[in-house]
């Protein structure tokens, strides 16, 4: 389903309590989405959609709304190098239904940029759900999400997110940054 799609489907539908308070957000974070277009607001609430999905692990929801770029590139939040492509295979989805169990939360935009062809959001994902077994915690990110138009359609060509959502020590900072064999 193209994005397009999926915003028509959303507004065709009864305004749920959750979506009103998400464009409440949007429009009381003082952030001007139609100085980048009507995408980047288009884009939010698909965001939040998709993250909604995924955080509950309902992968089959969240592949529905996500469109995936070719040269997807994902900077993940647990570190290392960037991964390319996407594998949407029907067993790749069922693994991430299990890792990613319970999610409730929601987004924060922070800023939008667009242009005709690129548009970018800049997010906080405020959320708590149970990852990879762990018992159920604040799993807040800090996310940038780059989109590419292809024809019509907007495709999600990089995500970047990490934990750093609270600010950590200089020290801490080095140590996340340092090469665990030198300190041995």
């Amino acid at each position: 389903m193209s994005v397009h799609e999926e915003v028509a489907n959303l507004r065709s539908q009864q305004m749920s309590r959750r979506t009103a308070l998400i464009g409440a957000a949007i429009a009381a974070s003082g952030i001007d989405t139609a100085s980048g277009g009507e995408p980047t607001a288009q884009l939010a609430a698909l965001a939040a959609a998709k993250n909604a999905a995924f955080i509950r692990g309902d992968m089959q929801r969240w592949s529905s709304l996500v469109n995936i770029a070719d040269d997807f590139t994902l900077m993940q939040p647990f570190g290392g190098p960037a991964s390319h492509g996407f594998d949407a295979s029907p067993a790749r989805l069922a693994e991430m239904a299990r890792y990613f169990r319970n999610g409730k939360g929601g987004i924060e935009l922070v800023q939008a940029f667009a242009s005709e062809t690129i548009a970018v959001l800049v997010m906080i994902e405020r959320q708590r759900l149970e990852v990879g077994g762990l018992p159920e915690q604040d799993w807040s990110l800090r996310v940038t999400e780059v989109y590419r138009k292809v024809g019509s359609e907007w495709q999600l060509a990089h995500r970047h997110a990490d934990p750093l959502v609270r600010r950590i020590t200089l020290e801490q900072a080095a140590t996340l940054a340092g090469d665990p064999d030198e300190r041995r």
